[in-house]
């Protein structure tokens, strides 16, 4: 079972005052979430330790939904969308493409049984992560019975895998390989807002907080909350704000978007006196990324390599 990093805070969420629009669909969640997440993996692919090649295309697999629906699958594993202008889309990779091979190896066949799983997708994912990151990819695709094969230049990204949670769950978290978003999140946030809290996430991946938490034998759960558990936490959760923040901007984003996001919303959404103290309070993360923004050289390169890098591999105490 996965521990992730969560933004307790923005379980709050419900209590702001935004209009709600129609709720956007699953695909469309998929394309704006896929769409930040190839801008920020590429463009701080630098700053990463660990990369993979990255296409800009989302797969899915049949098995991931119920039979009924999976006769509309092309091929077990598929294409579900592309990334404008990203090295799938310049390829000519379509959705509901089926994938059938990579790199002239055929997927394995999945288990089809009447439950639902992500096993076929995640082998899929794996099997194109493990490839060198600058290297030409082939892609065997069908669509409507005709089968072509593609080559694909990837772009170096940072190894961080990037999904949508379905339902009413508000939050995002980390476990340093997966970043998961609430798609909650998407009914009250334009892309900047969520670009802030991906941002945040990939932060805590880049940074190797999982690890060190560990490494501390800090304490999830109801204990989190307390003495130097809670405290080593609220420190992982500052450290990914300010990196956050920095990651933004090597992305092309106006990193003040991160004071402004705490310092507009945060009031209402940190729970005041009730806010968890595993988490700054939102007034106190919006002047410590103003703070640590105000530190940057102004002629600073881009991508910035800013000295909290160093911390990643510094023991938390």
């Amino acid at each position: 079972m996965r521990m992730f990093f969560r933004l307790f805070a923005l379980a709050l969420l419900a209590l702001i005052a935004v209009p709600v629009q129609a709720a956007p669909s699953l695909l469309e969640v998929d394309q704006r979430l896929a769409a930040i997440a190839w801008r920020l993996t590429t463009a701080n692919a630098p700053l990463c330790r660990d990369r993979q090649p990255v296409i800009g295309a989302t797969l899915h697999a049949a098995d991931q939904y119920p039979r009924t629906l999976r006769d509309a699958f092309a091929a077990p594993v598929a294409i579900e969308l592309v990334v404008p202008d990203a090295p799938a889309a310049q390829a000519g990779v379509a959705a509901n493409d089926g994938l059938l091979a990579i790199d002239g190896r055929a997927l394995p066949a999945p288990t089809m049984s009447d439950g639902t799983t992500s096993a076929t997708r995640d082998a899929a994912q794996a099997a194109i992560a493990a490839l060198p990151v600058d290297a030409p990819i082939a892609l065997t695709l069908r669509h409507d019975g005709a089968t072509r094969v593609v080559t694909v230049s990837p772009r170096p990204g940072c190894r961080v895998e990037f999904e949508v949670l379905t339902g009413s769950k508000l939050g995002a978290s980390s476990d340093g390989r997966v970043v998961q978003v609430g798609g909650a999140l998407f009914e009250r946030f334009g892309d900047d807002q969520i670009a802030v809290v991906v941002a945040h996430e990939l932060a805590h991946a880049i940074l190797r907080h999982r690890a060190r938490l560990e490494a501390a034998g800090v304490k999830w759960g109801l204990l989190a909350e307390f003495g130097r558990n809670a405290r080593l936490f609220r420190q992982t959760e500052t450290e990914a704000d300010l990196l956050g923040a920095y990651l933004l901007r090597n992305a092309g984003w106006d990193p003040q978007l991160a004071v402004r996001f705490w310092r507009d919303y945060g009031s209402r959404i940190d729970g005041g006196m009730f806010h968890s103290r595993t988490h700054p309070s939102a007034r106190d993360r919006a002047k410590a990324i103003a703070a640590e923004l105000a530190t940057m050289p102004p002629d600073a390169t881009t991508p910035y390599f800013p000295p909290l890098l160093a911390k990643r591999d510094a023991a938390l105490q």
